[in-house]
């Protein structure tokens, strides 16, 4: 007769007791910084708009009345410009990390997804540092792999994003 094993093969070990290993550890979301928001954009195309036909105002009288249509066609441009900007700022990054995972995700402003997965053990943090300008690029760097992050951060916030970052993966190798 064949003894059983004391426990069941088939099973995983035993986690390790007050560690959740799918908890994340850190978890930021970059969007990119518009400066104006809704109301200051609707009030200074209201503004824009009243500059043009206070200005066109005077060529009109005078006859030359195309001219008050450069000034809507200047307006019009603006308003796309702007629009389009507004529309950019849906893109944003996504860094989740986990004691067993490093997710980036990448949304862009038409919805596309990129997504990378990196073990956080083999994953490094690199810095790329202007002596006048601060740090002017972060890129994860896993087994060859390197993905630019923080983009769409000025330099001061990208290096306290850089810094917090590196202390969660610090941490993690740590253990």
């Amino acid at each position: 007769m064949i003894a059983e094993p004391p426990f069941p093969t088939d099973r995983e070990p035993a986690p390790v007791a007050g560690v959740d290993y799918e908890k994340p550890v850190f978890s930021a979301v970059i969007t990119p910084h518009r400066s104006l928001g809704p109301n200051g954009f609707r009030l200074l195309i209201a503004l824009l708009c009243a500059a043009s036909i206070v200005s066109s105002l005077p060529f009109v009288i005078m006859g030359a009345w195309p001219v008050a249509g450069f000034f809507g066609l200047d307006l019009i441009a603006l308003y796309i410009a702007f629009r389009v900007s507004f529309a950019r700022a849906a893109a944003f990054e996504e860094i989740i990390l986990s004691p067993i995972e490093l997710l980036l995700r990448k949304v862009s402003h038409r919805g596309r997804h990129d997504e990378w997965r990196f073990n956080p053990l083999w994953t490094r943090l690199e810095r790329d540092v202007h002596a006048e300008f601060g740090v002017q690029k972060l890129a994860l760097v896993s087994r060859g792999q390197r993905v630019t992050v923080a983009h769409e951060l000025p330099p001061e916030e990208r290096a306290k994003f850089g810094d917090a970052l590196g202390r969660a993966l610090a941490d993690i190798k740590r253990g």
